[in-house]
């Protein structure tokens, strides 16, 4: 359902928010080292309220055998959080693989259809020569069963001289006589007439019926590779949570492993050695802030002056075609899998703003077969650009847009993995056919997103 469009600028040009990344396969446990010399500090400041003169209890000493199990524990638990990322990263590619051929089956039932479509137009035109021929065989009919009929009146001994005397008139006598000429002459291309048009009648009639059982026949075989693909996704999305919930429940108990070592060791290691590690933690996080953060300004000064490549997209303008969205390019045009994937993927969160790639009318807006919804514009200059898997649309058919307008928002509808931008361009004018590669084509326009080698 389309929205009411957000005020802004017509045609942006500052970058855009990068896209949320899924769970990276084995990536470490935060340390928590620092959250337990904070508590092991606090406990030390709060003792130090006590009489100067008191002296602390001696902190407690974990045995050998304490510390090497809660070793064995930390190096078990870490070896299973690996074979877990393992197995996410194995799912993950699995929930790509099949997300890219249950939209690809969306396409196919979107062209199943059209054909369809244009097969019920076709049965219609053969309607039509069907009703003709029919016409033509009844005509053949009536005048061969109007001269049988005359002859039978008349008796076939009737020669023509009797006929003609045995007219009431000169009007019947020239009607008789007209007749007469009329079988001599025409009798035999009557009767080829009436067999050729026999033989249309049956033409007409068998093409009408074999092709719509045959568009009927690919669209039922279009829709079964449709569910099919569906819940293979469906199946694979399942089996991606698990195997996510499994890590984080594996992380977590990693994550206790570690405390519980750190703590046998602090409590070895005594308080001295507990604030000089603490020290030297602070300053290596004060550290790596400032370097986070002068890499941080380093990336966006990068970014300002880059025209798009490296992998992420920005919204940017070139006389008449802007890049339709910003964020990072995940997936490119191709074939992957045995099926072709048609258009380049830009991921970022939801919500953010999609534009009008060039000017145009929209063709489509709404619901989508794989795509959830989706935005179909005929631009200017013939092609057609399509954004798929969006979460909400400013649109409607019919409508007149400008480049850098915004059409929709990104969102994560249909057969997606993940919120992104799925962005097609078709040649000639076709909707759901002629898709060309979209990297190339904005940069012949002087659009440049990156990240597809284009």
């Amino acid at each position: 359902m389309s929205q009411r469009r957000p005020s802004g600028p017509a045609t942006p040009t500052v970058p855009g928010r990068t896209g949320a990344r899924r769970p990276v396969a084995g990536r470490p446990a935060r340390p928590v080292r620092t959250v337990l010399v904070a508590l092991l500090t606090g406990a030390t400041l709060f003792g130090s309220t006590a009489p100067a003169l008191a002296v602390p209890p001696p902190p407690p000493n974990p045995s050998d055998s304490q510390l090497g199990a809660a070793a064995a524990e930390q190096a078990a638990a870490a070896a299973e959080v690996g074979r877990i990322a393992g197995l996410v990263a194995t799912a993950e590619a699995e929930l790509e693989r099949v997300g890219v051929m249950a939209e690809a089956a969306g396409t196919a039932y979107l062209l199943a259809e059209e054909a369809l479509q244009k097969a019920q137009e076709a049965a219609d035109r053969t309607a039509a020569e069907l009703q003709a021929a029919a016409e033509a065989v009844a005509a053949s009919e009536a005048r061969i069963a109007e001269f049988s009929r005359d002859s039978y009146m008349k008796g076939p001994s009737l020669s023509t001289t009797a006929a003609l005397l045995d007219s009431a008139g000169p009007g019947e006598l020239i009607q008789r006589a007209a007749m007469l000429d009329y079988v001599a002459d025409n009798q035999l291309a009557v009767l080829s007439e009436l067999e050729i048009a026999k033989v249309a009648q049956a033409n007409a009639d068998s093409a009408a019926r074999a092709a719509r059982d045959q568009m009927a026949a690919a669209e039922e075989a279009a829709a079964s590779a449709k569910r099919e693909a569906d819940a293979q996704l469906a199946a694979q999305q399942s089996a991606y949570e698990q195997v996510s919930a499994q890590k984080a429940d594996y992380e977590a108990q990693l994550q206790a492993a570690q405390i519980h070592l750190l703590e046998l060791q602090g409590a070895r290691d005594a308080y001295q050695q507990w604030v000089a590690q603490r020290e030297a933690e602070e300053a290596a996080a004060r550290a790596a802030a400032e370097q986070a953060a002068r890499d941080a300004a380093a990336a966006a000064a990068a970014a300002r002056s880059n025209s798009g490549g490296g992998g992420t997209s920005t919204v940017r303008a070139s006389g008449n075609y802007v890049a339709p969205t910003s964020g990072r390019v995940s997936s490119c045009y191709g074939a992957r899998w045995g099926v072709t994937h048609y258009g380049v993927d830009i991921a970022n969160s939801i919500g953010t703003p999609i534009y009008a790639a060039t000017s145009g009318v929209v063709r489509r807006a709404g619901p989508a077969t794989g795509f959830g919804l989706a935005v179909y514009i005929l631009g200017d200059d013939g092609y057609v650009t399509v954004y798929g898997h969006v979460n909400r649309y400013f649109v409607s058919a019919g409508e007149r847009v400008s480049a850098g307008e915004q059409i929709a928002e990104i969102g994560n509808r249909g057969q997606s993995t993940g919120p992104h931008l799925h962005f097609e361009v078709h040649a000639n004018g076709e909707l759901y056919s002629n898709q060309i590669n979209p990297v190339p084509w904005l940069n012949a326009r002087g659009i440049y997103i990156g990240g597809c080698g284009g």
